[in-house]
């Protein structure tokens, strides 16, 4: 009898020892910390002194790692841009075959045969977070989603799941009028917008993922978390001490200001565009220096949440073994080029900030190789071990995080908006073709960061202008792209 009790002592002793090896090891993979923004430029960063604008916290984490300066989104098959953005990055998917992974996951159930239902399953199941969570990982998510699935099916915990946007309302478009009292206030809450609830919404998504930091403390698998915040999209709104921190005087107009975008009703930017009925046509300085203010000090505002969730991260002692991501799913005119929107192609709308950190990423560090901001999907399953699903086209970060001198997978930057704009980027050259008005642009984004010399005119720019469009036709080609551009450039072809 005293044999048997010391075995099951022993075996017992055994089990915890056991149980506990199995959460280290669980425990050692790292975590994967994603901070997504909503509308942010890249050139928003602090740190990077293209604006001046405060970001202490994404400076932090900037400091902390590295930091890609050309992250680019490959455009929209719509107006909202966002949509789009959104699900070539949940699915790891280009954008054609986004927009197709969209239309699946959206099919209402009680409509579909067997074989459509189990596509529609076959793709849930491949979406980011359910890769994840088969490869062991806690999985949660607050903020906006504006996916064509449903987020507190495809994570396992979500909290406070938002729409595209907090309700505008009509006295937020076409202001400021010259010599008229504003009649919209970002920090006046009878505007509800993101105060709707009582609390603004970036405040509450902050509240979400420090509570849930200190829940997975608790938990033996690793998280992953998806913190999207609505912010800075309009309407931008923070409290009155963010706006007061940036009077007008301290607010610059862009260097490529346009009272009017010239080709806005040929690429689907004209005033009927609800992004780009904020702002008053035609265009005033005053107007646009409003506009920038209110997008600073709604930026500011998110990055004191993002350094509340940061400290949380910290002091739950994970941050060491902790890989976090900070993007934007577009980026956003606010004046540029005459434009308020993100529906263009020209870099303030299609390249975001991207900062990474993490176990081995070289601190304050920079790196200028071309990227996708989808490709911190495939980057996450490279760190989780997880099996990549065949559709993901996207590219891991890693090699590039762990050998700065490799060179990125991306060689050129394909473009899209619609049926009505095209572009291609390779190295500081950038295409742009309107194919409704047969109008193509030509910039050299090192010599004129801001796209205002157009050189498509310059006859001594000819053959480059044609090996770029034999670059875009290719893309198109790789990507499913229909769009017939040689009806509308027979000489390019």
């Amino acid at each position: 009898m005293k044999n048997l009790i010391q075995l099951i002592g022993r075996l017992a002793v055994l089990g915890v020892f056991c149980l506990s090896l199995g959460q280290a090891h669980a425990k050692a993979k790292p975590n994967v910390l994603f901070l997504f923004a909503d509308d942010q430029c890249f050139e928003t960063v602090a740190n990077l002194g293209l604006t001046d604008i405060d970001t202490p916290n994404l400076d932090r984490l900037a400091s902390r790692g590295t930091q890609f300066s050309r992250a680019y989104n490959m455009g929209s098959w719509s107006g909202a841009v966002c949509v789009a953005s959104r699900h070539m990055l949940i699915t790891g998917r280009h954008i054609w075959r986004a927009q197709t992974a969209s239309q699946v996951l959206r099919g209402k159930g009680k409509n579909l045969t067997p074989e459509q239902q189990a596509a529609r399953e076959a793709e849930f199941n491949n979406l980011w977070p359910q890769v994840m969570g088969r490869a062991g990982y806690q999985t949660f998510f607050t903020g906006k989603w504006h996916i064509s699935a449903a987020a507190d099916k495809a994570f396992q915990v979500a909290r406070n799941v938002r729409g595209g946007m907090p309700n505008q309302t009509p006295e937020g478009y076409n202001r400021p009028l010259p010599d008229k009292a504003d009649p919209w206030s970002p920090y006046d809450v009878k505007f509800e917008g993101f105060w709707k609830g009582g609390k603004h919404w970036s405040e509450v998504v902050a509240d979400d993922a420090v509570d849930y930091i200190g829940e997975a403390k608790q938990d033996e698998r690793p998280f992953f978390m998806y913190i999207a915040f609505n912010a800075p999209h309009d309407p931008r709104q923070a409290p009155k001490e963010y706006v007061d921190r940036y009077p007008l005087s301290r607010i610059k107009v862009p260097g490529n200001y346009l009272a009017e975008y010239p080709y806005k009703d040929d690429i689907g930017c004209s005033a009927k565009l609800r992004d780009e009925k904020l702002g008053p046509f035609p265009r005033t300085h005053h107007a646009v220096k409003v506009h920038r203010q209110e997008y600073y000090a709604i930026i500011e505002h998110m990055d004191t949440q993002i350094g509340r969730i940061l400290d949380a991260l910290d002091a739950s002692g994970q941050a060491e073994n902790t890989y976090i991501f900070f993007s934007a799913d577009h980026g956003l005119g606010v004046g540029h080029h005459g434009l308020f929107g993100k529906q263009n192609l020209y870099e303030h709308s299609t390249r975001v900030p991207f900062i990474a950190v993490g176990p081995g990423v070289k601190a304050s560090h920079k790196i200028d190789a071309l990227i996708y901001l989808q490709d911190v999907m495939a980057t996450s399953l490279d760190i989780a071990g997880a099996k990549r699903p065949e559709q993901v086209e996207f590219q891991s970060l890693m090699p590039l995080l762990n050998d700065t001198t490799k060179e990125s997978e991306v060689k050129a930057v394909y473009g899209a908006y619609l049926g009505l704009q095209r572009s291609v980027t390779v190295g500081n050259w950038k295409l742009i073709l309107y194919p409704k008005i047969a109008k193509a642009r030509l910039y050299n984004i090192k010599r004129d960061p801001f796209e205002m010399k157009d050189l498509a005119g310059d006859e001594s720019k000819a053959k480059l202008i044609k090996r770029l469009y034999k670059r875009l036709r290719k893309l198109q080609q790789a990507n499913g792209d229909t769009l017939n551009l040689n009806a509308a450039f027979p000489n390019l072809g």
